[in-house]
Parts: structure tokens; sequence; C-alpha cells
């Protein structure tokens, strides 16, 4: 019900409008905490896919608990697949610690994207027991862009290190004498540095510069344009048809000097993928084409061509290949790539 209330007192009245709707929501409810009401309906959730909860949260105080019985004579909604069942165990992870979790993109479907084969660090064969799912960066929650899967041996070494911190750590590697701390060598560091990279905002100079020693991940946001297309690049030669399509991407080109360049950073790059060319497998392709950014001679003709860009160039040109299909994977924009990341709690939830 609505009252409307005209105030004669005033010079011209104003109209003013008050909801008396009832509210019949428990007062248990009402007065719960944001954490109580996530836990309870995390609780709910289990119930609702058939899934007994953790028995760490089956205990009376817990919202997770009430949640759970509260709906667990209420019918299945489908037989709870692996997806699912990883979905409630990073909800229920998240809660347990008071980070943020995004619940809107960050779904089942959009999960199951970001499985992989091989670890993108260590490069080791990934299986239930050393499987895990890191927040790229640590500042921020749980949420669609910011999660990658990699085996748990590299998700503790990296822990909450950002990426100047992960750089120095390749850098202690490489400088010696010891040559693996944490349990990882020179490389699988720089590979997290560059990873970490992606979703931190750095100016397009130092972008420009960083060798791409692994491939973004499935469903990771790229923060910096100049390392999109420098993604967008190295993947065409894990297709058949690349040659044609980088003619086509040397087109869209704007002078002749980019051109050229271009060309010479091809020309450094492609042989070392082309004596690989026996290679079958997806993982052995992607990582003869992060290996090849090991040259040094490909990083120094990637820098000469991406710094005479500016970051509106390269998102250009990121977006014209895309329109014209020159690219092997999907492109998405995203105009807030940070949407429902929690970066002003610090990846924790209110």
């Amino acid at each position: 019900m609505q009252a409307v209330l005209n105030r004669p007192t005033a010079p011209q009245s104003a109209l003013v409008q008050f909801a008396l709707d009832m509210d019949d929501t428990p007062a248990a409810a009402r007065e719960a905490s944001a954490h109580e009401r996530t836990g309870l309906a995390l609780g709910r959730d289990y119930a609702l896919h058939g899934i007994t909860p953790p028995i760490a949260h089956l205990y009376p105080q817990s919202p997770l608990q009430r949640g759970w019985l509260a709906a667990r004579g209420r019918p299945v909604r489908t037989a709870a697949s692996p997806q699912v069942e990883l979905w409630l165990a990073l909800r229920t992870h998240a809660w347990a610690r008071g980070r943020s979790f995004e619940d809107i993109q960050l779904t089942p479907h959009h999960l199951a994207q970001l499985d992989t084969t091989h670890c993108p660090i260590t490069r080791e064969l990934l299986g239930d027991d050393n499987r895990s799912i890191d927040r790229v960066r640590d500042d921020a929650g749980y949420a669609a862009g910011n999660l990658a899967v990699m085996s748990r041996r590299a998700n503790r070494a990296k822990g909450s290190r950002s990426h100047a911190a992960l750089g120095d750590m390749a850098a202690s590697c490489a400088a010696g004498p010891i040559t693996r701390i944490g349990g990882l060598a020179e490389a699988e560091w720089q590979r997290l540095a560059v990873l970490a990279s992606f979703v931190t905002p750095l100016s397009h100079e130092e972008a420009a510069q960083i060798p791409l020693r692994v491939l973004p991940p499935n469903r990771l946001r790229l923060f910096n344009p100049i390392q999109a297309l420098q993604a967008l690049i190295t993947r065409q030669l894990a297709t058949p048809g690349w040659s044609a399509r980088l003619s086509r991407l040397e087109a869209l080109l704007p002078t002749d000097t980019l051109r050229t360049d271009f060309n010479r950073f091809l020309l450094a790059l492609a042989p070392r993928v082309l004596a690989a060319a026996e290679l079958q497998t997806p993982h052995e392709i992607r990582w003869a084409l992060e290996d090849a950014w090991a040259l040094p001679l490909v990083q120094k003709r990637w820098a000469r061509f991406a710094l005479q860009l500016v970051p509106e160039q390269a998102e250009a040109l990121v977006e014209r290949a895309a329109a014209k299909k020159l690219s092997p994977v999907h492109v998405q924009r995203h105009d807030d790539g940070t949407d429902g990341w929690a970066l002003a709690t610090g990846g924790y939830a209110v």
C-alpha cells in the first residue's frame, strides 16, 4: 500500500511517497549479518543440488548447516555435475575465509571453461590431487576474469605475491647461487610474474617489454592492450593458416615502418615454432610458443614494434582483428573489467 501526502505548508506542494508494504521476512533473517546470509544461501544450494556440505561446517551454529537443513526436504534440482561441485566448494572456501565471491558471472559453466590438462606454470599434468584455482590478483576476490587453474605447488609458491614481487623471485633465481626458491625454478617464477602482469594495470612502456613466457589462460582478463595484441599474434602460430591471417593483420598497421618491424618480429618468432612442427598436442604447441619468447631477439624485436604503438592503437588492432575473424580465440571486450572484483576491500567480503 502507498500513501501520498501533500505538505500544504511548503510554498509549492511536493509529493512524498511512503511504501508501507508488509514485511514478512523472519526476524532472524532480517537481523542476520551478510556473512550469515551468504552461509544460509550456500547451505540451501548444497541441499538443492543433493550434496552434503563439508563436515567442517556441519555444526549447530553454522549458518551453512542451517540453510542446508532448511532446504533439505525440497526436491533436488538436478544431479550435481563436477562443475557444480567445484562451484559449491569454491564458494564455501571463499565464504569461510571472508573472501568476496562474485556469483553473477562466476557460474559452474564459467569454471568449466577454466579447466586445463597441465599447469601453465610448472607444466605438470593436473589431476584431482594437485589441481587448484588461484586468484591471480590477490587483492581481488573470486570473480570472473581473475581466476586461473594451476597446480597446488605453483599456487602455494605464488601466495599473495604481486606481479613485481614475482618478478623479484625470478630475478633471485637467475642471480644464484640458489636456483630454486619455494620449489620453483627461474622459468616458473617468470611465468607466474607474466601471469600476474595480465591483471595488473601497467604503463604501456612496461607492458610492451614483458616477454610472453606464458600465454593467458582461458577467460583471464587482460588489462594492458599491448599484451592482448601480443597474445593474439602469438596464438596465431598455433593453428593452420596463420601466415595468411598475420598478413591480413599486417595490412591493418598504419605505417610502412610498423609493417617492416612487425615482419622482422615474425621472422624471429616463427622459426622457433616451425622447428617444433611435429608437435601435435595443444599443450606442447603452447609451450613451444611460450619458449620462443625466451629468445632475446624475439623480445627485442617485439619491443621495437610495440613501443611505436599507443594503448589505443593496440586495443583497436585487437578489436579489428576480432571483427575480421583473424583471431583463433574468442575476444571479448569488458568496459569495466574489475566489476565484482571487490578491489575496494582488498578482495574481502563486506
